[in-house]
């Protein structure tokens, strides 16, 4: 099959050949419909954290068909559209029971979905409802990561919130928070690119950082907001955040930041500021966020900017590390 494929830190990815995998026991085949590009691939092409050695094919938010089935499956069947969730756990153990693989000691995030087929275990896959296609299932893993960032946040209706940067997990986070009653949802980022789409998403503002941020986000809440997400993941941006919330307010972090960071921690203890981590999702939300796709306000697919081909994905990839006006971008591996 093709597949876009890692070489090598630096490196462009390269579209070539490799081996169609197979469902084994427990497995399931898919054709897949789109996988969406996310900033924490980029990471792993450049960041030796990730453990990337080469011969990989990555990619992590994807859809797709059931094309065969490996033994001992139940639940799904050829032709059925699903979501896969790219948390692969054991798949027995408590926490893979609750629904929580993250957790599981087993645990393995996996990839594929730059590919024209992935083989997934069943228990990672969801089937997609009647009226939500796979090509939009591809949304269900950021905005299942985006889900549990709100649900860490116990944020409660009537919140004010503020979200800093205006990827797509962030904006993924601000509609979250408007469909779950936020009161104000205020979405901060260094560029206006993602203005228009930030407010078709639920933002009730969208702000330009800069010297005087802290007193225009207290004006457009009308007070400090009580929870601010940090969605961008670079050194220095959880102090920025405290700096903006309310004393006893929460910052959570979603931010993927693989390098060391700091904060002045007399301000964040003098405000008691909580910090809360955020990371993955659990089954359930990634079920609900499944469901979200059937959304008529604030619908997540105005995330979609674009969809490439395989053969357009390497540079459409490498133009994404520099901020455009796209957000996210699905590939369809069987676009010509």
């Amino acid at each position: 099959m093709k597949a876009a494929i890692f070489d090598a830190m630096g490196q462009p990815l390269r579209v070539g050949t490799v081996e169609t995998p197979e469902a084994t026991a427990g497995q399931v085949l898919l054709k897949v419909c789109r996988c969406g590009i996310c900033g924490s691939d980029l990471h792993m092409t450049e960041d030796p954290t990730f453990g990337l050695q080469g011969g990989e094919v990555i990619g992590h938010e994807f859809s797709g068909e059931v094309i065969d089935v490996g033994a001992g499956v139940t639940g799904l069947k050829v032709g059925d559209q699903v979501s896969a969730a790219p948390l692969r756990g054991c798949g027995r153990c408590a926490s893979c029971l609750r629904g929580e693989p993250a957790w599981c000691v087993n645990f393995s995030l996996i990839g594929g979905g730059y590919a024209e087929f992935a083989a997934v275990d069943v228990f990672q896959c969801r089937k997609l409802p009647w009226g939500i296609s796979a090509v939009d299932g591809a949304l269900a893993e950021p905005l299942g990561v985006a889900l549990h960032g709100i649900m860490r946040a116990r944020m409660q209706p009537g919140a004010n919130v503020v979200v800093v940067g205006a990827g797509a997990i962030g904006l993924a986070v601000a509609f979250w928070a408007r469909r779950m009653g936020a009161a104000k949802v205020v979405v901060v980022d260094m560029h206006d690119h993602q203005r228009e789409r930030a407010m078709d998403l639920g933002a009730t503002e969208f702000l330009i950082s800069g010297p005087d941020l802290e007193a225009r986000v207290t004006e457009a809440c009308g007070a400090a907001p009580e929870i601010v997400f940090e969605c961008v993941g670079k050194p220095g941006l959880i102090d920025h955040c405290i700096g903006l919330v309310a004393p006893r307010g929460r910052v959570v972090v979603l931010g993927l930041c693989t390098g060391p960071d700091h904060m002045d921690s007399f301000r964040a203890i003098s405000k008691e500021v909580e910090i809360v981590m955020s990371v993955f999702f659990t089954m359930p939300e990634f079920e609900l966020a499944i469901r979200a796709l059937d959304a008529g306000t604030y619908a997540p697919q105005h995330l979609i900017s674009d969809t490439v081909s395989l053969a357009a994905m390497p540079d459409a990839f490498e133009a994404l590390r520099n901020r455009t006006t796209q957000c996210k971008v699905l590939i369809d591996p069987s676009a010509c």
